[in-house]
């Protein structure tokens, strides 16, 4: 078993007019390369704060974050900076794509913050935006395409450096449901693929039905865990949001 990202007793919390709110309350949760996670839950469950704790956004009270056999916290600022840009992708409920930077552009900026963008890289950010069927979008602006063709663009600017945690926000939010599905079917066959581990924050539950694991969150802690397909079939066939 290839276990990309794990946390150990994990915890943040927060004071709030004198009293401690434990936002995340000693989570424990381990996600394999090419496996794809859901984080589902109530309004101020804890589930987009342990996503922003998995991408070392937020340094947590106690616990440990280890990503690729890396402990977050361990290192220096500058080397969490680093390894953020070269081991976590990043996909945001909108898809924050430089506005006046084309498709392709877009995507190679990621391999540009990391010093590869060489011929090799440039090939790679064609043949996936190929993959994601915007061989014709190559060369358009954000202003030029639709919600879902920038979402798509915004994969592959998460994917292209090759990294191994894939944290997505809300990916589908701004999407309509013919546009979610579609994204979300590209994302689960890349994760797969590509042997990524992904972990997903998300409202619609409908979307759970392309994940192969899904971790329900209350008050900070996890109270279930969904691995059996039949059981995450039935959650996603609720329609609950």
């Amino acid at each position: 078993m290839n276990i990309a990202l794990e946390t150990s007793g994990i915890l943040k919390t927060y004071q709030t007019a004198g009293q401690t709110i434990n936002a995340v309350d000693h989570v424990d949760i381990s996600v394999q390369a090419g496996e794809f996670v859901a984080l589902v839950g109530p309004s101020g469950s804890g589930k987009t704060t342990l996503l922003a704790l998995l991408a070392g956004l937020l340094k947590p009270n106690g616990g440990v974050v280890r990503i690729a056999d890396n402990v977050l916290w361990d290192m220096s600022d500058a080397e969490r900076t680093r390894f953020r840009a070269e081991k976590i992708g990043f996909i945001f409920q909108s898809s924050n794509l430089v506005p006046y930077l084309t498709a392709r552009e877009n995507v190679e900026l990621m391999l540009k913050l990391n010093g590869k963008l060489d011929g090799a890289g440039r090939h790679r950010a064609g043949v996936l935006l190929e993959r994601l069927g915007l061989d014709t979008r190559m060369h358009n602006l954000p202003s030029q395409m639709s919600g879902g063709q920038q979402q798509r663009v915004a994969i592959a600017r998460a994917l292209i450096h090759e990294p191994a945690v894939v944290l997505a926000d809300e990916p589908t939010a701004s999407l309509d449901t013919e546009r979610a599905y579609q994204v979300m079917q590209t994302l689960q066959s890349l994760i797969h693929e590509q042997g990524r581990a992904g972990i997903m924050v998300t409202h619609d539950l409908r979307m759970c039905r392309h994940v192969d694991r899904v971790v329900r969150m209350t008050d900070g802690k996890v109270a279930q865990i969904l691995d059996r397909r039949e059981d995450i079939e039935k959650l996603a066939g609720s329609g609950e949001h």
